[in-house]
């Protein structure tokens, strides 16, 4: 990559092959950037890499990475090192969710959940921020949700795990005021993608509550978030008006709220 294209900032994106990361690739190659595609479905990284070299005419390389090890996340980071003057984005958006009370949800699931939502865009941060913090340059965009600011009955690992996520982030976001990096959370509300499929959720069950955002527009303000130095994006009303909301929200009431809704979504998926 260095070879080709010596003067174009590199953009890397976790979870590339389907919904967000597949938009954020989209949309980074329209703006530039050569691309560092991740995620574990090598065909489908593969066939987003072609369109987007003939669409956009940058260069794009696809890792095949299972995010949940450790040692997957250190190859990828000493492949990325080889060109560590060019990374200027970081998108750490992949990742999945359990459904389910708990009490019966899989541990392995959810310890793997922890590992791909949690310690990867930890493991990859911690590798790649100090590059662009030599620079004076770089965004670290971590992908969160809007289930970042309540807990999650039904969803309890997720809503956690997003809640870890935002945590991070802002406090990453702080760390580097007035470093020229900026590290932004992305916290959406419904988005029609795979998520609910791989959640265990059928595509017919109800949103959590708020209306649906389309993709395109999540990642347009993600984006243009990032370049203002937002620390925080919530893409769309509804969305922003809800976070809003849980922080004058009782607890309690809250934490009924979001269990009828799950528990509304865990019946239309089961077709009670």
């Amino acid at each position: 990559m260095t070879a080709a294209t010596p003067s174009r900032p590199i953009a890397i994106i976790t979870g590339a092959s389907s919904g967000i990361g597949e938009e954020f690739a989209r949309q980074l190659a329209a703006r530039g950037h050569d691309l560092v595609l991740v995620a574990r479905r090598r065909d489908r990284l593969e066939a987003l890499r072609e369109r987007l070299e003939v669409v956009h005419g940058v260069q794009c390389v696809s890792i095949e990475v299972d995010l949940a090890r450790a040692a997957e996340r250190d190859r990828l980071c000493d492949l990325l090192a080889a060109d560590e003057d060019r990374v200027t984005v970081l998108v750490n958006n992949a990742g999945f969710g359990t459904h389910g009370f708990f009490r019966e949800t899989d541990l392995s699931r959810e310890l793997e959940m922890i590992e791909v939502n949690c310690a990867a865009p930890v493991h990859l941060t911690k590798r790649v921020l100090p590059w662009m913090l030599e620079r004076r340059r770089g965004h670290v965009i971590n992908v969160a949700s809007l289930s970042a600011f309540t807990p999650g009955p039904v969803m309890a690992m997720y809503f956690a795990t997003k809640a870890f996520l935002l945590s991070f982030s802002e406090a990453l976001w702080e760390e580097c005021r007035d470093t020229g990096v900026v590290v932004t959370a992305l916290c959406p509300g419904p988005v029609r993608t795979e998520f609910q499929q791989m959640a265990g959720l059928s595509s017919k069950a109800r949103t959590s509550g708020t209306a649906p955002v389309r993709v395109e527009q999540v990642v347009s303000d993600a984006l243009e978030g990032a370049m203002d130095g937002k620390r925080v994006v919530i893409p769309g009303y509804q969305a922003r008006l809800a976070a809003m909301m849980s922080r004058f929200s009782p607890r309690g009431r809250m934490l009924r709220t979001v269990r009828k809704i799950q528990e509304e979504r865990r019946r239309q998926s089961r077709g009670i």
